[in-house]
């Protein structure tokens, strides 16, 4: 019988083995740090919390090397480039105290290699892949001289609205912390001096994956219970994985924008979780307190932002320009200003930059796009992508057929091969859907490609063409989606159906009658009724990175078989948002045929899609589930097996999924919840026992004293392999 852990518990216990790197750190270095800040002016203390963007080709601007020349720039933003980070490193070593610059950019999916969007990394949920593919982008940034990425984004969010849903890992606290940790492991590795790795960032505390409306940069209103128990758990694993520093959030929260929110960062970050890392702000966010109208001018800004806890302010200059007199009027105490500064040099250290400023100008030409790094982007690729609908096994699509339509003018836009948050990768090195296919099927097939309309698809003035290939054509595949600037980043859509007249363009080749695939290409949860109801086949492949294109085609003609399960729900329309599995109970939960229960009058409370699911080319069943125990203390611990067989003709990825519901508790709890999976690869045919375990801890809550307790009483369990339907039984937690 095989056996296996959840990930949470197997990365705990990774984390046990390999000593965080930013554990306390040694004497000498905090010796070190204690010389230099003795020896440095106000002025130039100042100097190191100010990080001033470069311009966007990664070059320097030149008043930065004057700055860095008498020591007055700490670090810098978008600065890149073997040869523009030496030459401005060169400049930081000229200075009085010689003290190295910090650079960073953000590395969200990858440097130069791709990688699916994060949504779309976990939707894999195979944490060793995540890791793997933080750690080819750690490589590449840092050859280029970077040191910083400031990523992972943690943030819960259950709005597909927001824009910047593309970044994170979705909807549950549970799987998000997983990605979390896999991230932080994949950049940092154990030793930030190596140079093949680079400091994480865990953004954006706190909260700002539930802005308001999902609309970005908007408020956030939310109750500290649920502030601690859902929306900081990633945040905490990142911490606890030994991240090396935390970037604030645009939005305010409970009405204290977060960059100036001591509660934050002080008292949560500093206080309870001992985190002895650096804060950055976000983009201008420290003289975006004046808006936010917490501040009259920038020096009230600088003076709440330092009081709060935020070491760097990220390209506007209060701090600089404010921090002497603020200093000298008591308003901001040197012993802020040092603790700080303190944190700053902490990180330079644990980069090793005193020892080693410079990066090698050699190691870019051989690093980047290496063959590996390109195969791993394809094989991450495939294993994001999520089949939503295979009526009839319209997919995978027979090497036999004999001529095939391409339909959508993203199957084959270079430009769009790319997200919002593309790091450096150039279009040039994609491989597009279209070239994929064409890869595939070489000279045996023939293939007609029509874009049907333009990229924003205002017009069916070319509907004909399209309808007239796909007439003609065995088969026919669609590709349709958003293009990469409305998801990301002030991205946020009120109506989150497909873009323009993509829809017509698709009912208009369903009329046909001739069998064809739906290929979704985003960055969100889309409301996709039309094609659920009607399309043969949906594969979502979001927004897939540099080798999207031949993954889509590995998957189309079942070289290989997709195993994506969604980690984020989509729903029926935008009037269900927030839709999401972990929702509370109610007092008054739906009945069909009473009119006073929980409902919608013209929509059922169900997802489009739920939470965990996703289809495969095999079948699996899941039978025989066992407890190790019907009862268990509050310091226990319990295990779970369940048999799980490939009932299909072909091999397959399937990840069973475990939820529990905790019944009665002093506070309302969810009516569900993941605390455990396992990723289990079967031959046809093939049956395994895999194992699940659970410590009594981890069945915790916040009370409503806001205090984490582990209470009596009786759980529910549901191992599936979605979050709606799965093997059921019972246990309890015994004791006082």
């Amino acid at each position: 019988m095989k056996r296996a852990f959840t990930l949470l518990i197997f990365l705990s216990f990774l984390l046990f083995l390999v000593p965080s790197i930013h554990a306390q750190s040694n004497l000498s270095t905090e010796a070190k740090i204690n010389k230099l800040l003795a020896q440095m002016t106000l002025v130039e203390k100042l100097g190191q919390l100010q990080q001033l963007d470069g311009d966007y080709q990664g070059n320097a601007r030149p008043e930065q090397f004057d700055l860095a020349r008498i020591g007055l720039l700490g670090s810098t933003l978008n600065v890149r480039g073997a040869k523009y980070t030496n030459d401005l490193q060169r400049a930081a070593l000229e200075s009085r105290l010689k003290i190295p610059i910090l650079f960073g950019f953000d590395v969200i999916h990858g440097y130069r290699t791709l990688f699916p969007i994060p949504l779309g990394m976990t939707a894999s949920w195979d944490a060793a892949m995540v890791e793997n593919s933080s750690s080819i982008a750690a490589a590449e940034a840092r050859s280029v001289g970077l040191h910083w990425t400031f990523a992972p984004m943690v943030d819960i969010a259950r709005d597909p609205r927001w824009g910047r849903i593309m970044e994170g890992a979705g909807e549950d606290a549970f799987l998000g912390s997983i990605m979390a940790v896999a991230q932080v492991r994949g950049f940092q590795g154990t030793d930030l001096k190596r140079q093949d790795k680079i400091m994480a960032c865990a953004k954006h505390f706190a909260a700002y994956g539930a802005a308001e409306g999902g609309r970005d940069y908007n408020t956030v209103d939310m109750s500290e219970r649920t502030l601690r128990g859902v929306y900081l758990v990633p945040f905490k694993a990142a911490k606890e994985a030994g991240i090396g520093s935390f970037m604030t959030a645009f939005d305010d929260l409970n009405g204290l924008p977060s960059t100036a929110n001591p509660f934050l960062l002080r008292q949560i970050l500093r206080g309870e979780w001992k985190f002895d890392g650096l804060v950055v702000s976000d983009y201008t966010s420290v003289k975006e307190l004046i808006a936010h109208g917490v501040a009259a001018d920038e020096k009230e800004a600088a003076m709440l932002a330092l009081n709060a806890g935020t070491d760097i302010e990220m390209v506007s200059r209060t701090y600089g320009q404010n921090g002497v007199e603020l200093v000298k009027s008591g308003k901001v105490l040197i012993k802020t200003i040092d603790g700080a500064v303190r944190n700053v040099l902490r990180a330079k250290f644990r980069l090793g930059l005193f020892e080693k400023p410079f990066v090698d100008e050699n190691l870019e030409k051989t690093t980047l796009k290496k063959p590996e790094f390109m195969q791993a982007a394809r094989d991450a690729a495939v294993k994001s992508f999520v089949l939503l609908k295979n009526e009839h096994e319209t997919l995978p699509i027979s090497k036999n057929v004999k001529n095939i339509a391409v339909i959508g003018a993203l199957a084959d836009d270079k430009a769009n091969t790319l997200d919002w948050w593309a790091g450096d990768a150039k279009a040039e090195d994609s491989v597009t859907i279209l070239e994929g296919i064409k890869q595939k099927v070489g000279g045996r097939t023939k293939i007609r490609y029509e874009k049907g309309c333009e990229l924003l698809c205002d017009s069916d003035k070319d509907f004909d063409k399209a309808v007239d290939a796909a007439r003609d054509a065995d088969f026919t595949i669609i590709v349709v989606g958003e293009t990469r600037d409305i998801s990301g980043e002030a991205a946020s859509r009120s109506n989150i159906d497909l873009p323009g007249k993509q829809l017509d363009l698709i009912k208009a080749i369903h009329a046909k009658g001739k069998p064809y695939a739906v290929v979704l290409k985003n960055g969100r949860p889309l409301t996709i009724n039309w094609l659920a109801e009607n399309s043969p086949a949906i594969l979502e492949t979001w927004h897939s990175g540099t080798m999207g294109g031949p993954a889509v085609a590995d998957v189309l003609f079942g070289d290989a078989n997709p195993s994506g399960k969604l980690p984020i729900t989509f729903p029926r329309s935008v009037g269900q948002i927030p839709i999401y599995y972990a929702a509370m109970p109610t007092g008054r939960p739906l009945e069909t045929e009473n009119r006073y229960t929980s409902k919608y009058l013209d929509t059922p409370n169900t997802p489009l899609y739920p939470f965990g699911f996703g289809l495969s080319y095999t079948t699996f069943k899941l039978s025989n589930l066992r407890l190790s125990s019907q009862n268990i203390p509050k310091t226990g611990k319990i295990r779970f097996n369940v048999d799980i067989e490939n009932t299909g003709s072909r091999d397959g990825t399937e990840v069973v999924q475990l939820y529990i519901h905790d019944l009665v508790a002093s506070v309302s709890r969810p009516v569900k919840e993941l605390k455990g999976l396992h990723r289990v690869l079967l031959k046809a045919g093939k049956k395994q026992t895999i194992e699940i375990s659970l410590d009594a801890k981890d069945l915790g809550f916040y009370n409503a004293a806001n205090q984490y307790v582990v209470e009596p009483g009786k759980f529910d369990v549901m191992v599936g392999t979605n979050s709606t339907d799965g093997l059921r039984d019972s246990f309890s937690i015994i004791g006082n």
